[in-house]
């Protein structure tokens, strides 16, 4: 037992025979002595703990103890009864492990988590047999003893449904044994990658290639649709074939040489796929066919399927002799053989991928019609567009792309909130990858263009279907959309000023879309945006065009917003600008309100609504309205006492010129004509309704007869009730004439039909009253009898 003071143990730390043994000592933050009993050799040393009075396994806390100043701060105390003079012995050497995996498990992960849709196994196989004949293309510059076969390089897929059994047979480089073993063995070892990475060391790093392999795992998408897949192999740098077999959900795999002569094959490779019973129906020729030309129809070697096809023949046919007889033909007579038409059927190989990528050309060599004729097979279309774009991006991105602007809308103008069109065909290494985008690659509002874009470093899973976000991603967007623009413009500038009518028709709301979603490109948008005026009813006029058009003294650029041109031109709010000649572009469509405040100002010239208040129109007469106000000031007043919270306040008008009044909205809140939208919603708020509706301003016309009259009648009787009546009517009267809807349409009725009947009372009744009937009398001549009268 040892009672340690703090200096012996200072003094035992700076002992260098003891230094390196203090980390044996247990963790103690008590100031409470404790004793310590030495049993054994060091490894089984106990110390005892005053605290817990339990002992404490120096192996266990010794690698806690921190030997910083702070450890000893305080009452501690340490021991060093188990120091020795001789060094630690060395630490025993780490030893290193491999990774495990559970094979069975790593493929079924591979195969059903990593692929989303079963078709693209083809897509997969096929992207394989094209990088081993690339690989034999290369290879052979250097070598040409590997194209010493005389065989063409081609892809064939031949199917049998009737067993569920799918063939792919490349003339490609195939592979050896070790090759089979380090290919198809090795889960995720890509040999195109490998192969890439070889060229790249070698002095011919610049070769162009087209490899389409990189992440080694591929060939593994088989097993998506497959119970066995058997791959025959022949390299021409081996005499011998070897047979690679292996089955889903398997842990090993064998290999063994082709003995039967029968299955030889002078170079390549040959998949056969025994399918799942479920996936029987990938064996059916025509769906095979159909895979290959959705996803590998612009690899760049032939791509064949084993197809039926039939020849119509014209055979003769034995005519019956009773039927002869019956005709009553003479015998003797030479008769004229019958014939039918008959579909010899029988099988042969179909070239699949005929189209060319024609992207891939110098634009200057390809053609309109080429354009067309691309456009027309790639997207089903039966008539040409209107405008392509072929273009190639170098730099910092390097893709290449066709986009069209179709002639008509494709789903009766009703996607333009749908941003999966479809339309924008993704290719890598010409090889399609998706058609589904979710804005990645094209904003929503541009959806309708159509076109393919082929890049060879995408960034893209593993699975090879969905692009990643990323800052390449963002580019490819931005310069994908200005050529959209570019091309869209060029339209609007043809001689044929019909082409951009049919446009507009067809895609002028996606366009409005963008001035709301896109700010960024709204120098671009606004110059393509078209609107009928008041100057122009039938034709619809640009920005630009209206900006010329505009008075030196003019400083904004004015709009209504109405559900219709008529609507638009008999609006009270058009009146004092129609007599100074101003232009005012009529809105509308639905969107355009919501567009043209999105845009707010176009060449330096801001968008005014002439149906909100403080509108400013040039040319005041100060004093003239210095005076009218005076007039009319408390004619305002009383007419606001009247019609109480309805407005928020009673204003001289300088809009209106032969209409007594008109309601217009505040300067932030909705318009009539938005407000008629929003109570059209379908999941319309009618708390937010309420709060956006703003305030409604009553402006009245001085030089009205009637406001002349009310003006009068408040100066002699201000409580008559004619007069408070005729005011009631007038805001019902400039509630519909404004755009708005009354909120009791049966009062309005009946306040019109009382001011009918007051107007025409007695008017036309007082003259049919029936007048006195006018008696004729009759004159009777005298008469003399007896010579008296």
């Amino acid at each position: 037992m040892h009672r340690l003071s703090r200096r012996s143990v200072s003094a035992a730390l700076r002992s260098p025979a003891t230094r390196h043994r203090v980390a044996a000592a247990a963790p103690i933050a008590s100031s409470t002595p404790f004793h310590v009993s030495a049993e054994g050799s060091d490894n089984n040393t106990r110390w005892y703990s005053a605290i817990t009075g339990g002992k404490c396994n120096t192996a266990r806390y010794s690698a806690q103890l921190n030997l910083k100043n702070d450890l000893f701060s305080g009452s501690r105390y340490e021991s060093t009864a188990t120091a020795t003079d001789s060094g630690n012995p060395p630490p025993p050497p780490a030893e290193k492990y491999e990774y495990q995996a559970e094979v069975s498990r790593l493929m079924d992960l591979i195969v059903n988590s990593l692929y989303s849709n079963k078709d693209v196994f083809l897509r997969e196989l096929i992207s394989n047999a094209s990088d081993a004949l690339d690989k034999l293309r290369y290879l052979s510059v250097t070598d040409s003893q590997l194209l010493k076969e005389a065989v063409d390089l081609d892809i064939r897929i031949q199917t049998d449904k009737d067993n569920g059994i799918i063939t792919i047979t490349d003339s490609g480089i195939g592979m050896t044994r070790q090759e089979l073993v380090d290919c198809l063995g090795t889960i995720a070892q890509s040999g195109t990658a490998k192969f890439l990475k070889a060229v790249k060391e070698s002095k011919d790093a610049g070769t162009d290639n087209n490899l389409i392999g990189q992440f080694g795992v591929g060939f593994y998408s088989a097993f998506l649709v497959s119970d066995k897949v058997v791959v025959s192999t022949k390299s021409p740098k081996s005499d011998k074939q070897y047979v690679w077999e292996g089955e889903a959900n398997a842990s090993s795999y064998t290999i063994r040489e082709e003995t039967n002569p029968e299955n030889l094959i002078p170079r390549g490779t040959r998949l056969t796929l025994y399918l799942k019973r479920d996936d029987k129906g990938f064996a059916h020729p025509e769906r095979i066919q159909k895979l290959v030309k959705n996803y590998s129809q612009f690899v760049s070697f032939p791509i064949y399927t084993w197809q039926e096809k039939g020849i119509t023949k014209e055979v003769e046919v034995d005519e019956d002799p009773v039927e002869a007889k019956e005709s009553g033909q003479d015998e003797n007579v030479e008769k004229k053989k019958k014939t039918k038409k008959i579909v010899e059927r029988y099988w042969d190989w179909e070239l699949t991928n005929e189209t060319q990528p024609i992207w891939l050309r110098n634009p200057k060599e390809v053609t309109t019609e080429e354009y067309n004729e691309f456009y027309k097979k790639t997207f089903n279309e039966y008539s040409d567009p209107l405008a392509s774009s072929h273009f190639t991006t170098e730099g910092e991105v390097e893709f290449r792309s066709v986009l069209y602007v179709p002639a008509i809308s494709p789903m009766g103008k009703d996607d333009i909130t749908n941003p999966k069109t479809k339309n924008i065909r993704l290719y890598v290494k010409r090889v399609f990858i998706s058609d589904d985008f979710d804005g990645e690659l094209f904003p929503r509002y541009l959806s309708f263009v159509k076109g393919v874009v082929d890049s060879n470093d995408l960034p893209l899973n593993v699975s090879r279907e969905i692009l990643q976000e990323s800052r390449i991603v963002r580019i490819m967007r931005k310069r994908l959309v200005r050529k959209t623009f570019d091309m869209i413009l060029g339209i609007s500038m043809s001689e044929n000023k019909g082409d951009y009518e049919t446009f507009w028709e067809n895609f002028g709301k996606h366009l409005k879309l963008g001035c709301i979603e896109d700010r960024e490109n709204h120098k671009r948008l606004a110059p393509l945006l078209r609107f009928f005026s008041s100057q122009s009813e039938d034709e619809m006029i640009s920005l630009d065009e209206y900006v010329e058009n505009m008075k030196p003294e003019q400083k904004d650029i004015y709009y209504i917003a109405s559900d219709s041109v008529s609507s638009a031109r008999n609006a009270p709010f058009l009146e004092r600008l129609i007599e100074k000649d101003l232009e005012v572009l009529y809105l509308v469509d639905p969107i355009d309100e919501v567009a043209i405040q999105s845009l707010k100002s176009y060449k330096e010239k801001n968008f005014v609504d002439i149906s909100k208040e403080d509108l400013d129109i040039g040319d005041t007469n100060e004093e003239k309205e210095k005076v009218t106000k005076e007039e009319f000031s408390q004619t305002c007043d009383w007419i606001k006492k009247r019609l109480g919270e309805k407005v928020a306040n009673v204003n001289i008008s300088n809009r209106l010129s032969s209409s007594p009044c008109v309601l217009v909205s505040g300067k932030f809140g909705w318009s009539a004509n938005m407000e008629r939208l929003m109570k059209a919603q379908t999941v319309g708020d009618s708390s937010t309704l309420e709060f956006m509706k703003g305030r409604r301003v009553f402006e009245i016309n001085p030089e009205h007869p009637i406001i002349r009259e009310l003006n009068a009648a408040f100066r002699s009787n201000p409580d008559d009730e004619d007069a408070l009546r005729a005011i009631d009517l007038l805001y019902d009267a400039a509630l519909v004439s404004s755009g708005y809807t009354p909120d009791n349409p049966a009062q309005l009725s009946g306040k019109i039909y009382e001011m009918m009947g007051m107007a025409i009372s007695g008017k036309w009744s007082a003259s049919q009253t029936p007048q006195a009937e006018t008696l004729e009398a009759e004159v009777i001549e005298p008469v003399q009898a007896g010579g008296q009268q």
